[in-house]
């Protein structure tokens, strides 16, 4: 009976991408076709990417239906929404990044768990030195990456123009004072599939 449900809302979710022009704009953009900027190829293809990306983290777990929100723009890739523990988070960049035609993710979502204003304070004050450090490193494009620190351990994901980019970024996580481990899931240009328009 769960599969069988299951299958009907893909199909469904699948098919509400054919459904006509609307005020909220193709395939559910927010945007009207005759005002969007972007071609409508690229819509199309945004759309495309969104329902694949979609059903992967529905595959993934089902829970992350109502959790997990995702938007695509232009081949960007932005995640919102709450998960259990960092490494699901982790787990959803990279699931992202196997989207064809992924240009770029932005991964916000936030870990649920009861609050603790002292550990916040601590991982914030982290985050924030290294995001410093990247910024004054000028062999460093520190827009390319996004940092979250959870329990004292530094989770770091983006995009390296040079394998000497990726360790110099690495090296500057390591160096911040009570940082208990470095998780770096960062990508090379040269391994990425982008697609020039």
């Amino acid at each position: 009976m769960k599969i069988n449900l299951l299958k009907i809302f893909l199909i469904g979710l699948i098919l509400t991408g054919c459904v006509g022009v609307s005020t909220t704009g193709i395939f559910g953009t927010g945007v009207s076709v005759a005002t969007d900027p972007r071609s409508l190829g690229t819509q199309i293809d945004d759309s495309i990417m969104q329902k694949n990306l979609s059903a992967k983290i529905l595959l993934e777990d089902r829970n992350y239906f109502l959790s997990v929100k995702t938007k695509v723009i232009d081949g960007r890739i932005f995640i919102t929404g709450k998960v259990d523990d960092p490494e699901k988070k982790l787990k959803l960049t990279k699931l992202a990044w196997e989207v064809k035609g992924v240009r770029s993710v932005k991964n916000d979502i936030k870990i649920k768990e009861e609050f603790n204003f002292k550990q916040s304070a601590k991982d914030l004050l982290i985050t924030s030195q290294l995001r410093t450090a990247l910024i004054l490193n000028k062999n460093i494009k520190a827009t390319n990456y996004q940092i979250d620190t959870y329990k004292k351990k530094i989770y770091i994901y983006g995009i390296a123009i040079t394998s000497e980019e990726k360790e110099t970024v690495i090296k500057e996580a390591k160096e911040i004072l009570d940082v208990d481990d470095v998780i770096a899931s960062i990508l090379l240009v040269d391994n990425l599939r982008i697609q020039k328009n």
